[in-house]
């Protein structure tokens, strides 16, 4: 929790207990569900909670804005980042259900009232009826597919916002590791780059990197 704290200031008591609540819930839940790798329990808050509140260093989410967290896995980064900004609407996807119940009773035990859930391939997501065209302000994911198929998968989704101020994003957020020189070439996308061991200064963020396309 401490970790969270380091970087991040101005939290409300609420949003302080269900930071802090976090660990001991996907600790249970790991133990019936390999939700996250059970070696990074120990590294909770940082391998996953301050990994994703990276996007939350770079970009602010403002209030009634549409959020699509694509493969979410157990909630990474989609619940801290529904803690941090808990006035903007959160849609959480997942192709895996039992994943999706991780997320639906976490969110539901530390109070969080922005998150909605939905069990689809990535593939078939922009054809699914709970997701209209031009739905979503931002799409986030935290390694789930190669920037090409995100950026197929998502633009369709994303709305453009042309009142957008500049710390405000409209477009594909993701986070990803290692060398990505090929993937970002084979995308043919020229997304901004950040590099996020110059955010948060652990070794567990090198070759780390925060990418942002932004719908034209």
């Amino acid at each position: 929790m401490e970790e969270v704290q380091k970087y991040f200031t101005g939290f409300s008591v609420q949003q302080l207990q269900q930071f802090a609540a976090l660990k001991d819930l996907y600790a249970e839940w790991n133990s019936k569900i390999n939700v996250i790798s059970r070696k990074d329990m120990d590294n909770f808050y940082e391998h996953h909670v301050l990994h994703s509140l990276a996007i939350a260093a770079r970009f602010h989410f403002k209030k009634d804005m549409q959020v699509m967290d694509l493969g979410c896995g157990g909630g990474f980064p989609g619940i801290p980042l529904a803690i941090m900004f808990p006035e903007t609407q959160f849609h959480l996807v997942d192709s895996i259900n039992k994943k999706l119940k991780v997320v639906v009773v976490v969110s539901s035990a530390i109070g969080l009232q922005n998150i909605s859930t939905q069990h689809t391939r990535a593939e078939e997501i922009k054809t699914h009826p709970q997701n209209p065209a031009g739905k979503y302000d931002v799409v986030v994911s935290r390694a789930v597919a190669p920037l090409k198929d995100l950026w197929h998968w998502s633009k369709p989704l994303i709305k453009k916002n042309k009142t957008a101020e500049k710390d405000t994003p409209n477009g594909l957020i993701c986070l990803k590791g290692g060398d990505l020189t090929n993937e970002i070439f084979e995308s043919g996308c020229k997304p901004l780059v950040w590099e996020i061991e110059k955010i948060f200064s652990s070794d567990f963020f090198s070759e780390k990197y925060l990418l942002y396309i932004p719908i034209k």
